[in-house]
């Protein structure tokens, strides 16, 4: 017998390293509209792909701005070339986020109706504050972005 076969205790499940809501939600073309009209607030979009190589740094000074809050915004990492559960893999790279979308559709249509003057750029990022008034910018947000951003209603 061999110490593999012989080795039957088990052993506990220790935490998993990543938070429990670990399911992706889809983003279509209908997800921004609703996300702005019925979403929370103050929440943060960050429009990334899975070989963007300046998006986690742009995630973590959105992360940075909220730490000290007692009312947590939602941070939010939304995949846009890698669909369902696949997006999950890339979860790593945005400690403390909320949730993980991932486009559901046509992506150039997605796009479209998040902003249609978007260049296609990422990190986009996309600030929702108190008020429901929006501030979109390609990298990480100035401090000026993050005080409008978490300024109160």
């Amino acid at each position: 017998m061999t110490r593999a076969q012989a080795h039957h205790h088990a052993h506990p499940q220790g935490p998993a390293k990543t938070p429990a809501q670990r399911t992706v939600l889809p983003f279509d073309e209908k997800t921004w509209e609703h996300a702005l009209q019925h979403g929370p607030r103050p929440a943060a979009y960050l429009f990334t792909t899975s070989y963007c190589s300046t998006c986690p740094a742009a995630f973590a000074v959105l992360h940075k701005a909220v730490q000290q809050r007692k009312d947590k915004p939602e941070l939010n990492a939304v995949m846009m070339d890698v669909v369902g559960p696949q997006a999950l893999r890339h979860a790593a790279h945005f400690k403390g986020m909320t949730h993980m979308y991932a486009f559901d559709g046509f992506e150039p249509a997605i796009r479209q109706a998040v902003d249609p003057a978007w260049p296609n750029v990422t990190p986009y990022v996309v600030l929702v504050d108190a008020k429901g008034q929006t501030q979109r910018v390609i990298g990480p947000p100035a401090p000026i972005m993050l005080k409008r951003w978490l300024s109160p209603a």
